[in-house]
């Protein structure tokens, strides 16, 4: 039985939603399902804007034939060539052998590459042509990289709607709901568009805000994405979200803290700094990454201004779940973040400087001070490095410099590690007949903190 709705009077939704599979892209979790959005319009000609995932095919087919009734298929446009959105291409040019594929000539080749096929005749799109289908007019802009190469949008300038591929795209099944309007998005989906812009699309804001510079020239009364709610009302929040997601700015002027712990004192501390910054009026977040699912903490990092890594060291290194996250982060390009670090071992803390080296190598990461270290747990006294942390944090979020923060700056830590095994030696001279005593190395295989 078919499911559709109306987007204006000649263009329907003939998606589909999938609330079975656990993952999108086998990666990030969908607990609240995933739409998978398809277009069809009814001018005097009849064109298809995208296909759907091959799990939810059959719902996509039935709702194709019930909205064409008995009319041929005349175009087949593709924006995007993945195969949540292209996975049924292949059945769809059998079932209608008289549609003519609209693309470009990167999509081609990816129609032979998953189809194993070469199809003729398509007309091949290129920026700023054009398509009549009757009453209406489609323009045809690329934008590659958003999310990948051969990335191409269409613009309706009858009823100037964007078909927009994935971008303003989000996670969840509609649940019966196709506008934004239709919901509180505040409430219900900022957090799930997101998670969703900063995982799959996150890593090229350059793009995307060259996309958003073509599309601030054009009259965009509504945004049809391929997954997630059409907008037909207050276009400017969500092109304001993108802009803001793709220059890398932090929505809300605050902390998230992702730690790492594994007996309990790296997430005790973590919880004490947070409750002193809550006491300072400071937005915060605690996320525990060996049960969060990556794609939830990335996207908080993507939201703060401000972040601390608090991990354990582990086999010498930082713990599993936290380096993932942060080579993940760097992966995503995040940038312009102020930050500041946890580090706990109970014999050779050496996460802290490891979490530095990851962060050196991204854009625009401040970081406040020296590592707070533990040593297994906070030790009697120490509650005071946890406030003046704090402290330091909610000075930053409001735009000055505390005094803890300039003493940080001018305070070199003092001690040498061991280059083999990360032993720390606390003192301003090491002893050149200093063994150490973990791995029994000289004292030549130290070098001073920094």
């Amino acid at each position: 039985m078919y499911c559709i709705r109306n987007v204006t009077e000649d263009l329907l939704w003939i998606g589909a939603n999938n609330r079975q599979h656990p993952t999108f892209e086998a990666t990030y979790p969908v607990p609240k399902g995933m739409s998978f959005n398809s277009y069809l319009l009814l001018d005097e000609k009849t064109v298809l804007f995208d296909t759907v995932d091959r799990s939810v095919q059959s719902q996509f087919f039935e709702n194709l034939e019930h909205g064409l009734a008995g009319r041929p298929l005349d175009y087949i446009v593709i924006h995007h060539m993945e195969p949540d959105h292209a996975a049924t291409l292949g059945d769809l040019m059998i079932r209608h052998p008289e549609a003519k594929l609209v693309c470009n000539g990167k999509i081609i080749n990816l129609i032979r590459q998953f189809h194993s096929t070469d199809p003729q005749g398509a007309l091949l799109m290129g920026e700023g042509d054009t398509l009549n289908t009757g009453r209406h007019c489609l323009t045809f802009i690329n934008a590659p990289m958003v999310h990948w190469p051969e990335v191409m949008v269409s613009y309706d300038s009858t009823d100037k709607i964007l078909f927009s591929a994935d971008a303003f795209g989000t996670f969840g099944a509609l649940n019966g709901i196709l506008f934004a309007d239709e919901v509180d998005f505040d409430r219900d989906w900022l957090d799930e568009a997101r998670r969703y812009y900063t995982n799959i699309v996150g890593k090229y804001g350059a793009q995307v805000t060259a996309m958003l510079n073509k599309a601030a020239k054009l009259d965009i009364q509504i945004i049809c994405s391929l997954h997630g709610p059409v907008w037909r009302k207050n276009i400017s929040y969500i092109l304001d979200k993108y802009a803001g997601w793709a220059a890398y700015r932090p929505e809300v002027q605050g902390v998230v803290i992702p730690f790492a712990s594994v007996y309990g004192g790296t997430e005790t501390a973590a919880n004490i700094l947070a409750c002193r910054l809550a006491e300072r009026g400071i937005p915060v977040e605690l996320y525990d990454v060996s049960v969060t699912d990556v794609s939830y903490v990335l996207s908080a990092c993507f939201k703060y201004s401000h972040i601390v890594f608090a991990s354990t060291t582990y086999n010498n290194g930082i713990f599993v779940t936290m380096e993932n996250l942060l080579h993940d982060l760097s992966h995503h390009a995040l940038k312009g973040r102020k930050v500041a670090l946890i580090q706990n071992g109970s014999w050779a803390p050496a996460s802290g400087k490891l979490m530095g080296q990851i962060l050196d190598g991204m854009k625009e990461m401040e970081i406040l001070g020296a590592p707070v270290t533990l040593k297994s747990a906070l030790a009697p006294g120490q509650e005071a490095e946890l406030d003046a942390l704090a402290q330091t944090l909610a000075d930053s979020v409001h735009g000055k410099q505390s005094a803890s923060a300039a003493s940080q700056e001018t305070a070199k830590p003092r001690g040498f590690v061991c280059k083999i095994c990360g032993f720390i030696y606390e003192g301003a001279q090491l002893p050149n007949d200093f063994v150490c005593p973990i791995c029994r190395r000289p004292a030549s295989d130290f070098e001073p903190l920094n």
